[in-house]
Parts: C-alpha cells; structure tokens; sequence
C-alpha cells in the first residue's frame, strides 16, 4: 500500500494534504514537527475536518506526525519513521 509523508513548511500546503487524501486516496502521514505549534494546530483542524467529512480516520503517531487514512482503507501495517520526540 502506498503511504504519502508530507512535511509542510507553512499552513498554505495544507492543500497537498487534502489532495491526497480526497483525490488520490491513499494514506497520508502529516509530519508538522517542523512547524510552530500554532501552525500545526490549524493543520491538525483542518485534517479533523477533512477526516470527519470523507468518513476516514486520523490516527497520531507521535508528537506533531499523525497518520489519515481515507475510508474504505485500513490503516497500513508499517508506517514511516516517526517525527523527533517533543511536546505537543
């Protein structure tokens, strides 16, 4: 199964999340540990929604990574390396 990481540098690439997961859908790990808390907090809404709307499920991984699998997807047996230890 295919499993697309993104690691955005600014809220304006929240649209490569929902890309992937409306049109493409396939599972995406969002890794936002490198964003500000603030900025990954609006990823995180807009994936609660996004999820919530398309019927998937979000899952964390750890801090600042969480994993969206489109509906009708499991959720795949092996997921990428997790992001850095932190608090969030």
């Amino acid at each position: 199964m295919i499993v697309k990481t993104l690691r955005p540098r600014d809220y304006n690439e929240a649209l490569h999340v929902g890309h992937f997961f409306r049109n493409k859908r396939v599972p995406v790990v969002m890794d936002l540990t490198a964003l500000p808390d603030d900025v990954a907090r609006q990823f995180i809404d807009f994936a609660a929604g996004l999820v919530f709307g398309r019927g998937g499920d979000m899952d964390r991984l750890g801090p600042k990574v969480f994993l969206l699998v489109p509906a009708g997807l499991t959720r795949p047996a092996v997921v990428p390396e997790q992001g850095e230890p932190g608090a969030f």
